[in-house]
């Protein structure tokens, strides 16, 4: 009998080759993807859509009247007014938008789903986190990029419309972020939908009216010096943001009387504007490392 040599190939077909694990970013490109597509599935995303559109077309009706507030004429007084309204609005919107996230996830088996996968818990914060940022600011920030065109071409002479824009849309990226963040860690420390959806209603009064409610009724019993008011009504963000704006509206703060020439004198516009930008920010990221580190640490399913 002759004896038959078997010989194996060098290297194996494609098909019967170990597949390489996946790098960081492309697992991260890929749960982007779900939480996107997730995230525009939603109601709140359209809801933040509308709202967007409704507020900045009724400024828009509203501003190209003819009438000005302190010189803002055209597409500036629009600007100027959606600034306003997103103080108000975008926080809302934003723990709407992220309150139930992470405890909707861990009900639900989602999470637990996600990491039968080859990936990581930061990976999918990372991920989740990214695609709220986007739908929250991106239709915004759309808005104030469109409107800076159709502005100069209405009214060449508007220099007051682009510095405007670049205010406003770093406003609403800081409060994006800030509440976005409060909303993440109240979610992560929520045990069910319902209170984690009662937690972002609080987080959100507390923010808009009851500091404010609280910061009268100081004022009305002692005798605050104007830089301790100050501090007390920025470290609420809202509060802070909408300092900012007034600060862009009169530099020199005369509607807040005396705090508002302390601000003027001790800080100037400049500095006022910082810190009602970069502390929402600070908060926001806070919120976003406090809602991470819960994420890394508790359970899957609840």
């Amino acid at each position: 009998m002759t004896e038959i040599a078997l010989t194996l190939p060098a290297t194996l077909p494609r098909a019967a080759q170990p597949r390489r694990p996946t790098s960081t970013w492309g697992r991260l490109r890929a749960l982007l993807r779900l939480e996107l597509a997730d995230a525009v599935r939603s109601r709140w995303a359209w809801f933040a859509a509308v709202a967007y559109g409704l507020v900045f077309g009724a400024f828009v009706w509203l501003g190209l009247r003819e009438s000005s507030v302190l010189g803002f004429t055209g597409l500036s007084r629009v600007v100027l007014n959606v600034s306003n309204a997103v103080v108000v609005a975008v926080p809302l919107v934003a723990l709407v938008a992220t309150c139930q996230a992470v405890v909707r996830a861990r009900t639900t088996g989602h999470l637990e789903l996600v990491l039968t996968q080859p990936c990581y818990r930061g990976e999918w914060f990372a991920a989740l986190v990214l695609s709220r940022l986007a739908v929250l600011a991106g239709p915004l920030l759309g808005l104030l990029l469109l409107a800076l065109p159709v502005g100069l071409w209405l009214e060449p002479g508007d220099t007051a419309l682009m510095p405007l824009i670049g205010r406003a849309a770093a406003l609403a990226g800081s409060l994006v972020v800030c509440f976005a963040g409060i909303g993440l860690w109240l979610s992560a420390l929520a045990r069910t939908v319902e209170r984690a959806m009662v937690f972002g209603l609080l987080a959100w009064l507390a923010s808009a009216a009851l500091h404010d409610f609280a910061l009268l009724g100081l004022l009305l019993q002692f005798k605050v010096p104007p830089e301790v008011v100050f501090w007390l009504a920025a470290f609420n963000p809202i509060e802070a943001a909408r300092i900012a704006v007034l600060a862009t509206i009169d530099p020199d703060l005369t509607i807040l009387g005396p705090v508002g020439f302390w601000v003027a004198s001790a800080l100037g516009p400049a500095a006022t504007f910082a810190v009602g930008t970069l502390w929402p920010l600070c908060v926001g990221l806070v919120g976003l490392m406090l809602a991470a580190s819960s994420v890394r640490r508790a359970d899957a399913v609840l």
